[in-house]
């Protein structure tokens, strides 16, 4: 390891604590707020929920996994559905019983190991859900771009601030190097923010107006609302999940090949996504979106080599911190339509892809029959929007019935890849590492 590199159980000097934990605050901002924004949750919720999920994750992992836990892109889609059926209490209960899934998964990984979830989830399903997961959410991107929202007719004004936003990401994503480069989505927001307001798109009354210490907009149950179980809600949200934890097993390996140790073996692959559970869970409490680790916030470990759970755990507590201050979120609340929009075309467009990267790096064989047919259903079934209409109330719909009907085409059809166990994958990962050192 490096002479620079502070192990996880090390507690900084403060002052250096207290601006690394900053640090990985604002490398998780501005995705964690993009999807309360998209979904119309309060954005203020979502950084306390992130980081008191974050805490609640530290202490399950028994301190030894340096991952900060923010809001899920995946959801999205699930997240606006629910809402469009009952509310965002409604969403809440949808994001409850995710989290519940996790927990069941994590027992079960606990007594009989984690190959039969490979099993179920090989990268040839869930690689093409992830891929459905961000194309289903293009014509959104496109339309928050191209739409005044108090006409919801095209404007060139939001387009153009649209397009100045997403070249500001791609700039800050492709020439920005150390910390900067870990932080286009914020750059883009504050960019195309800064361009909003020269255009006269934005409106600071509500900054102006706000308190300095203000309490969230939360959503409790049996407080602000009195639960109601949606079965359509539960199918809508819980496949999900499914997808997720196969992601988490990626961060995972990503982050034990940063840190040079075998998370998956300690504290355990159980550890890991029953944190990510109880975050979720937590989140549906308070009104937040369900949490997941973040891709920004290993990239900040590997960078500065700075592993401590206990500047994870600052983040965290700023990032609560954070939630209470008015202002910070009547600002965030203020920002326009297109700029959201402008963000959205790229990254909408990184997941989609990140599920075919998942395919390649895999080698998962498309031109392989069993694999064409598997990919391809999937595809156009969640793309399609398609449903299985079960009763009055309750369908089976989009990227859930492309997840349930991929499992089983890829349990059904003959000609199955082996499996790998985690330790195989962990090993293959540094097997490639030290070839890339070598050449």
């Amino acid at each position: 390891m490096s002479e620079k590199t502070v192990s996880i159980n090390e507690v900084p000097r403060i002052d250096k604590w207290l601006l690394l934990s900053i640090q990985h605050l604002f490398a998780m901002f501005g995705a964690t707020i993009l999807v309360p924004l998209l979904t119309e949750l309060p954005p203020s919720v979502a950084l306390v929920s992130s980081g008191l999920g974050t805490l609640a994750y530290l202490v399950i992992t028994k301190g030894k996994i340096p991952a900060y836990l923010g809001s899920s892109f995946a959801f999205i889609m699930p997240i606006i559905a629910a809402i469009s059926i009952g509310g965002p209490e409604g969403a809440m209960i949808g994001s409850f019983f995710a989290g519940l899934v996790y927990g069941v998964v994590a027992l079960i990984i606990k007594a009989t190991g984690v190959k039969w979830l490979m099993t179920l989830l090989p990268p040839i399903v869930v690689g093409p859900v992830i891929m459905v997961i961000g194309l289903g959410l293009a014509a959104t991107a496109i339309d928050m771009a191209m739409n005044d929202p108090a006409t919801e007719s095209y404007s060139g004004i939001h387009f153009s601030v649209a397009m100045l936003t997403l070249l500001l990401t791609i700039i800050g994503s492709i020439f920005f190097r150390g910390f900067f480069g870990l932080v286009p989505i914020l750059f883009g927001i504050v960019g195309g923010y800064i361009a909003a307001s020269v255009a006269g798109i934005v409106d600071f009354q509500a900054v102006r107006e706000a308190a300095w210490f203000e309490a969230p907009e939360f959503i409790v149950p049996f407080a602000t609302y009195s639960p109601a179980i949606s079965w359509e809600i539960v199918f809508i949200m819980v496949p999900i999940a499914l997808v997720t934890l196969s992601e988490h097993i990626g961060d995972q390996m990503v982050l034990s090949k940063v840190v040079e140790r075998n998370f998956v073996e300690d504290p355990g692959l159980h550890r890991s996504i029953m944190g990510d559970g109880v975050a979720t869970v937590i989140s549906s409490f308070i009104g937040g979106p369900p949490n997941t680790t973040y891709g920004e916030n290993i990239g900040v470990v590997a960078l500065t080599r700075v592993f401590s759970t206990f500047v994870i755990g600052g983040a965290a507590v700023l990032a609560v911190a954070f939630g209470f201050i008015g202002k910070v979120s009547a600002l965030i609340n203020t920002i326009p339509q297109p700029v959201m929009g402008g963000v959205s075309i790229l990254l909408f467009g990184i997941i989609a892809s990140n599920g075919m990267r998942m395919l390649i790096d895999n080698q998962i064989d498309i031109g392989k029959k069993r694999n064409l047919i598997i990919s391809s259903v999937i595809l156009v079934v969640g793309i399609g929007g398609a449903f299985i209409q079960v009763t009055d109330t309750i369908e089976i719909a989009g990227m859930a019935l492309a997840t349930v009907i991929g499992i089983l085409l890829n349990l059904i059809l003959p000609g199955k890849d082996p499996v790998r166990s985690t330790s195989e994958m962990f090993e293959d990962m540094s097997n490639n590492d030290e070839k890339k050192e070598s050449a």
